[in-house]
């Protein structure tokens, strides 16, 4: 028996499916989506259809756009000749945020974890060797820090340099802010080798 009937329970339990979203704040969406009026309601719910039906794939780079060709790789003030790896369409907006890389990106879609049957043929690294031509310098890999992309970024990074193409790792270490008490010892070590004189 469902306390707010089954149309209702079926909604949260949608939202539930969201990464990082739990029972309670599935409940908060689910009403507060039922809170607006019927026209809100159907706004909503047309933008999601409206999104998704219109998402497509960046020819170049892999990320998520409305066109053929995202916003970034048609824009001629960005580098041509540095290109950033990363997982996923959310850390291309990730990296933007930051205003610090003027360069093109590669969206992978993942990183390779052979214990979830996940191989280089898996994700969009096809892609990116087809795009090292001789105006690309230098491949930047911002895969997450644990054993999926570190071992992904190697892949990479054994395929590329080879091409005579510089491949560089982003550091990783102790957050701008930081106190050290509160970081693992994991951070604190990746911040020593990374190190940079003064």
């Amino acid at each position: 028996m469902s306390i707010y009937g089954e149309s209702v329970t079926k909604l949260i339990e949608q939202f539930e499916k969201l990464p990082g979203i739990g029972h309670k704040s599935a409940q908060r969406m689910a009403f507060s989506v039922l809170g607006g009026t019927e026209q809100e309601a159907e706004e909503f719910a047309e933008a999601i259809l409206h999104a998704r039906k219109e998402l497509r794939y960046c020819k170049i780079c892999q990320n998520m756009s409305d066109r053929d060709v995202c916003d970034i790789c048609s824009n001629p003030a960005r580098d041509n000749g540095k290109i950033c790896v990363v997982e996923e369409p959310r850390d291309v907006v990730a990296m933007e945020r930051a205003k610090a890389f003027t360069g093109r990106y590669h969206v992978l879609h993942g990183c390779m974890s052979p214990i979830n049957g996940i191989g280089p043929d898996d994700i969009r690294i096809k892609e990116l060797l087809a795009r090292i031509d001789g105006t690309v310098t230098e491949v930047i890999t911002a895969t997450d820090p644990d054993v999926e992309g570190e071992a992904t970024a190697m892949y990479i990074a054994r395929l590329i340099k080879p091409l005579g193409v510089k491949v560089t790792r982003i550091a990783h270490g102790v957050p701008v802010g930081g106190d050290l008490e509160y970081v693992d010892e994991v951070t604190i070590a990746r911040a020593l080798e990374n190190r940079k004189e003064l």
